[in-house]
């Protein structure tokens, strides 16, 4: 009979034990079905808080001892857990494109690094093309300078 040794003796190790090499079986420390209800039932009870503040409030009034990453999955898998700060997206509301050139203008201020001086790019855009209507390039960038830069702009572009 050709066995291995190493073979030979797990079985030895193994002998008049459970098998329990091929599945896992359920341990003590493993929840059970009425704590899982428990965790579920108290969180329905008490939806504004959270699943930390949920779990110490069961360990102290004696409903079930687990820890809170355990309260989380469980809250999880249910399907109970909600973002604390949910806002609802503002995304494409608010905001209507511009139908014609020159009807909305966009101001875009950037650094430049030339030869390790640092100047400002300021760029004038065309909100309906989106092209580049006019841009200057200066050493100090204040609300003045903009100003003027805008005008620059009105006096290219009239309308």
């Amino acid at each position: 009979m050709s066995l291995s040794k190493s073979k030979f003796y797990n079985w030895i190790e193994r002998y008049g034990k459970i098998n329990e090499h091929n599945a896992p079986i359920p341990r003590d420390f493993w929840l059970e079905s009425w704590e899982r209800e428990a965790i579920i039932k108290f969180a329905l009870d008490n939806p504004l808080e959270g699943y930390r503040r949920l779990t110490f409030m069961m360990l102290d009034q004696d409903i079930v001892a687990v820890s809170p990453s355990s309260s989380w999955r469980i809250l999880s898998q249910a399907g109970l857990l909600q973002k604390w700060n949910q806002k609802p997206s503002l995304k494409g509301t608010g905001f209507v494109q511009p139908l014609l050139p020159h009807e909305h203008w966009h101001v875009d201020v950037s650094y430049l690094n030339i030869r390790g001086t640092f100047y400002y790019l300021c760029s004038l855009l065309d909100g309906c093309s989106r092209s580049i209507i006019h841009w200057e390039i200066r050493e100090q960038m204040a609300e003045r300078d903009v100003e003027i830069i805008l005008e620059r702009a009105k006096e290219k572009y009239p309308t």
